[in-house]
C-alpha cells in the first residue's frame, strides 16, 4: 500500500467516523440509525475499504476495562469530574480562593474530554455494527 492509498484510507476512515458521528445527534434508536448510515457507507465506501475500515476498527475498540465504560457509560464517567469543576466554582467563589478556580478548569476540561472520547467511541461502534449489517445482508443473498 502507497502513501497516497493509506492517506485516501485515512480520509475514508474520518469521514465514515463523522458521519457516524452525524447519526448520533439524531434522536432514534440505533437499529434506525444503522439503517440510514448503512446506505451511506454503501453509496461512498467501496467494498474493499468497508472491509479494511471493518478491520481498523475491531483493531481499536475496546472490549472491556476503562475505555468500554467509557463508550457506554461516557457521561456517568465524566460525572466526577464535572462535580469537582462545580465544587472548584463554588469554593472559588464562597471562600475568595483564586486558586480553587484551577480545580474548574481542570475538572471541566478532563470531563469534557472524557465525554469526547466516549463520543468518539460511540460513533466507532455504530460504524462496526453498519459494516456487520452489511456483511449479513450480502452472506443472506449469497
Amino acid at each position: 500500500m502507497t502513501q497516497n492509498d493509506r492517506a485516501t484510507n485515512m480520509g475514508q476512515y474520518e469521514r465514515t467516523i463523522l458521519m457516524a458521528e452525524d447519526e448520533l445527534t439524531e434522536y432514534s434508536s440505533t437499529l434506525r440509525k444503522i439503517e440510514k448510515l448503512r446506505v451511506k457507507i454503501g453509496l461512498s465506501v467501496s467494498r474493499e475499504e468497508q472491509q479494511q475500515l471493518k478491520k481498523t476498527l475491531m483493531a481499536e475498540l475496546p472490549t472491556g476495562g476503562i475505555a468500554k465504560t467509557v463508550e457506554t457509560q461516557r457521561q456517568t464517567a465524566a460525572l466526577p469530574f464535572w462535580g469537582i469543576a462545580g465544587l472548584g466554582l463554588l469554593f472559588g467563589i464562597a471562600m475568595a480562593q483564586p486558586l480553587d478556580f484551577l480545580f474548574t478548569l481542570g475538572g471541566g476540561a478532563i470531563a469534557y474530554k472524557i465525554q469526547q472520547w466516549g463520543w468518539r467511541m460511540q460513533a466507532k461502534r455504530l460504524v462496526l455494527l453498519t459494516l456487520e449489517e452489511i456483511d449479513d445482508r450480502i452472506q443472506e443473498r449469497a
